[in-house]
């Protein structure tokens, strides 16, 4: 297992190397997972990439911090980590809060990012009300009394009656309240409706045909926000695809690189 100390918290990550013309493609994962969730999706890009994978604070083996957070904070965690490995022009894949932390990353940082897949997210996710409500309920009871809601906007009503989806019922409610309540604080306060017409970088907006926490209709409202954005619709997924759907996520992916030329690593 790797960590790093970055912005006085310690992360997990897993770097996966390859030959030294391979770009990088960064894995940012949704609230209430870890990166275990990239597992099928990177199996398919081992060798043609670097890969790197992280635990953002507050979730799987990463400090917790001090809560609740700031999605800045997501975003220097994330700068930071690619600093400290002394890496540049990343494709950065971001699920969900995941997603957030990319637009933020290049907003703040453009020299760190090359391209973006925003996966089942969009520019502003929720309303202040519907997450200050998890937040007091997740505080005062915990995450399971939210689970079953959760999970309902995760997985597809055929995936919750496979065996796996217990596996991925025991991450969620595994996460430390503190991290989870803080991100969703984080996630709440986020907005980059504004900063959505300045991306510059080649992007791609996916979602799950099934997705009822960011549906269609909302990735589609960001994607034409963002300029010369592409648009796909992943069917048979709901919010998490790279667990439903890894085959044609990373089939997308893959498109989508060789379309902009980013099967290659970044010069300079």
């Amino acid at each position: 297992m790797q960590f790093a100390t970055v912005n006085g918290v310690t992360l997990h990550y897993q770097v996966i190397g390859a030959s030294e013309g391979a770009p990088l493609l960064v894995f940012s994962n949704s609230l209430g997972t870890d990166f275990r969730i990239w597992r099928d999706v990177i199996v398919r890009f081992v060798g043609e990439c670097t890969i790197l994978t992280y635990d953002k604070r507050g979730h799987g083996l990463s400090d917790i911090g001090e809560a609740p957070y700031s999605i800045e904070d997501h975003v220097a965690d994330l700068a930071g980590l690619l600093d400290h490995l002394n890496q540049k022009q990343a494709i950065v894949c971001g699920l969900s809060v995941g997603g957030l932390i990319a637009q933020g990353l290049v907003a703040s940082r453009p020299d760190l990012v090359r391209a973006l897949v925003l996966c089942d997210t969009a520019h502003k996710i929720g309303t202040e009300d519907g997450w200050n409500t998890r937040i007091a309920k997740v505080e005062a009871e915990g995450i399971e009394p939210v689970a079953d809601g959760v999970l309902a906007g995760w997985f597809t009503p055929a995936f919750r009656e496979k065996p796996e989806f217990i596996g991925y019922r025991n991450m969620l409610l595994r996460q430390p309240v503190e991290g989870y309540a803080g991100t969703c604080a984080a996630v709440r306060d986020a907005d980059f409706t504004r900063s959505s017409a300045e991306i510059d970088v080649p992007t791609i907006c996916i979602v799950g045909d099934q997705d009822g926490s960011t549906p269609p209709d909302t990735v589609l409202e960001m994607a034409k926000l963002i300029p010369n954005a592409r648009y796909e619709v992943i069917e048979g997924a709901g919010h998490i695809p790279c667990v439903e759907q890894p085959d044609m996520l990373a089939a997308v992916i893959k498109a989508f690189m060789k379309e902009f030329d980013l099967g290659r690593k970044a010069e300079g």
